[in-house]
């Protein structure tokens, strides 16, 4: 069981209120993601959750026990952090061990969830080499291994793949997502790339300000973002938005269009317009175009064999299907 459970939960630095009245259920056996722009109070949620900060009012249950005021240790998470914090002079093997002979787990006990976890995280060849032979995917999946030999109630991430570099962030998105269909286990992921979010979760929490502005699955903030904030923050590239004139021809304030849903023609099209920088990546190609009439260019994206260059006109045309629109406090209009 991994259900974790939060009722009106606040938190104060002095003064300062970071995280307003919040309520918050993860199922158990999700893989939830809490995403936002740095300083949305996303880190400090999963502090929280894993009792390394004490919350200011509200309560924390996991598995429907109250946890609220129940030390770190005994709360039965365990955490993995962006910094892989291993140590130096031992070997995978003792590093792995290390939080099982500090709660006095039996040897016999010990190997055997040593031995289920390098087979998991493809460790095993590995179990004798120290941190400093490994690669830095390779000491994060060390990391996981020490995590999950505690056989927790739910894991707790902390950015995790921050430090590594892109190859081996896309090989470790995989890993974990693959790790989480195996054990069935609840994990909690803190993330500020929301690419990470979209592709791991289950189900996602967007947060701006210590406030949870919408929780749905990947697909559903995607589809239907419910404020300004969640259309813009969701989607690679992000959705264009655009108000004035434009807008209020929709009866909105704002109107949303992501790049995908937008009609390229050489011929002629709703809006004229010029393009500027383009990003080609092979498959796709993601045109900014700065149309007539209008403050910012549009992000457009496009076949990768289009033949459109710097300085080329183009017509776009919005697909009216995928039109999202806001109201004047950036609420979406149904």
């Amino acid at each position: 069981m991994g259900q974790i459970k939060l009722e009106n939960v606040t938190k104060s630095f002095g003064a300062t209120e970071v995280i307003p009245p919040l309520d918050l259920t993860i199922g158990d056996g999700e893989f939830t993601v809490f995403v936002g722009p740095s300083g949305c109070g996303k880190s400090t949620l999963l502090r929280l959750i894993a009792g390394l900060e004490d919350v200011t009012s509200g309560t924390i249950s996991i598995d429907g026990a109250d946890a609220t005021h129940v030390p770190p240790a005994k709360r039965g998470l365990a955490m993995v952090f962006q910094s892989y914090a291993l140590y130096p002079h031992m070997s995978v093997r003792r590093n792995i061990a290390f939080p099982m002979k500090m709660a006095g787990v039996p040897e016999d006990e010990q190997k055997r969830r040593i031995d289920s976890a390098a087979a998991a995280l493809n460790l095993t060849d590995y179990l004798d080499r120290r941190p400093g032979q490994l690669s830095g995917g390779q000491r994060q999946r060390v990391a996981i291994g020490r995590a999950i030999v505690r056989e927790p109630a739910a894991f707790l991430f902390d950015e995790p793949l921050s430090n590594l570099d892109a190859a081996l962030r896309v090989g470790m998105r995989l890993e974990i997502s693959e790790l989480h269909k195996r054990l069935s286990t609840t994990m909690v992921y803190v993330t500020h790339d929301q690419v990470e979010a979209m592709t791991m979760a289950d189900k996602i929490v967007v947060l701006q300000a210590g406030v949870i502005e919408q929780v749905g699955s990947p697909l559903e903030l995607y589809r239907r973002p419910r404020n300004v904030f969640v259309a813009g923050f969701i989607g690679s590239p992000r959705m264009n938005l655009l108000s004035g004139a434009i807008a209020a021809g929709h009866d909105a304030h704002t109107i949303g269009i992501r790049p995908e849903h937008i009609d390229i023609s050489t011929e002629s099209g709703e809006w004229a317009g010029t393009v500027g920088v383009s990003e080609h990546l092979g498959s796709d190609t993601f045109f900014h175009v700065q149309c007539d009439g209008f403050d910012e260019p549009l992000t457009v994206r496009a076949s990768g064999e289009i033949d459109v260059g710097y300085g080329h006109s183009l017509f776009l045309t919005p697909n009216p299907a995928h039109l999202h629109r806001f109201d004047g406090n950036g609420l979406r209009i149904e």
